[in-house]
């Protein structure tokens, strides 16, 4: 449509104004704009005031131990008059860590838990896949018990499941030396060769449970129907499980081998109860015992804090580096 010519032209200030552009719009809009940023405002206080607890603990428990450990691993004690003098702290720079690096036990002892994990862990994790499998079968019965009886270990604390084995490991009143004598296999499980096993054993017996209960979880969440079409296809229970139901639980395998890396590294509590019944387990038998012993049997607090830094570097790196590997191929 054009505009005619013949009709008259208004002054500029009498000329409607455009809506949307002039006029009550341009009052309206400012107005929406100011309660939109009210709303955003109210929005970012609640989620301030909601992270707030969280923000304070993980500050508390987390960060500012982990920023003292540091202060503290970049310090050394010195003392002066054949170690009658007064106690200095001097700052020392990288000196700890260095120490640490070539410290022959703490090596030893990284290594010692790097062999305990290679052998427990996948031990570990196919035992609790295989009961998740079992108790998640059509032809599994009783599975409130089972699943109660599985998971009671990890209700157990440590220390007491580690004495409980203590006292079944113990020569001269173990039934399991006993039995093993009787079949002709006489085992001293707490001998050098074999206390290893004997403490992944205990850890085993713990955390299965725990693990089976996620990877159960996992599978409670898989849809009954894929299941069904299997079994019109003809797969058998056995084929159902390793091509259907172990490919699904593939992030919650993950998972819980995350936490039996971080696990493994922090081993401490049943290598501690056994100590006392065994001369196969030194004071610093892991690097955690290494660093507790630091700390509290040698006095050396940066010491002990440059073991704890290292510890947990390495701790990050091989469960970042897991994580990378088994979430590879999902991509």
């Amino acid at each position: 449509m054009t505009r005619d010519a013949d009709s008259p032209t208004l002054p500029a200030a009498d000329r409607p104004a455009p809506s949307g552009d002039h006029g009550p719009g341009r009052e309206r809009r400012p107005s929406r704009s100011r309660s939109g940023s009210r709303l955003a405002a109210r929005r970012n206080r609640s989620a301030a005031v909601l992270l707030a607890p969280f923000g304070v603990l993980f500050l508390a428990v987390f960060v500012i131990p982990i920023g003292y450990a540091v202060h503290q691993s970049l310090f050394r004690v010195e003392r002066s008059g054949l170690g009658f003098g007064a106690p200095r702290t001097v700052f020392a720079g990288l000196d700890n860590y260095t120490r640490v690096l070539t410290d022959s036990t703490f090596l030893k002892g990284v290594g010692r838990v790097l062999l305990f994990g290679l052998v427990q862990v996948p031990v570990m994790l196919g035992l609790a896949l295989l009961l998740a499998l079992l108790l998640d079968s059509r032809v599994a019965r009783f599975k409130r018990f089972f699943r109660v009886a599985y998971f009671l270990p990890f209700a157990i604390p440590g220390v007491i499941a580690a004495v409980l084995w203590a006292f079944l490991y113990m020569p001269g009143i173990s039934p399991l030396n006993d039995i093993g004598r009787s079949i002709g296999a006489d085992v001293d499980f707490l001998s050098h060769d074999v206390i290893l096993f004997s403490i992944g054993n205990i850890v085993t017996w713990s955390w299965t449970g725990y693990n089976m209960l996620i990877i159960y979880t996992s599978l409670q969440s898989v849809p009954k129907e894929l299941y069904e079409a299997a079994e019109l296809d003809g797969c058998s229970g056995f084929r159902i499980a390793w091509h259907i139901k172990v490919p699904l639980v593939r992030p919650a395998l993950t998972l819980t081998g995350v936490f039996s890396i971080i696990g493994t590294l922090q081993l401490f509590g049943e290598p501690m109860v056994l100590r006392p019944m065994t001369a196969a387990i030194s004071s610093n038998y892991t690097p955690v015992m290494l660093s507790y012993q630091a700390a509290f049997g040698l006095n050396d607090y940066n010491f002990a804090a440059a073991v704890a830094v290292v510890l947990a570097l390495a701790t990050f790196v091989l469960s970042y580096g897991f994580l990378r590997l088994s979430t590879q191929g999902s991509r």
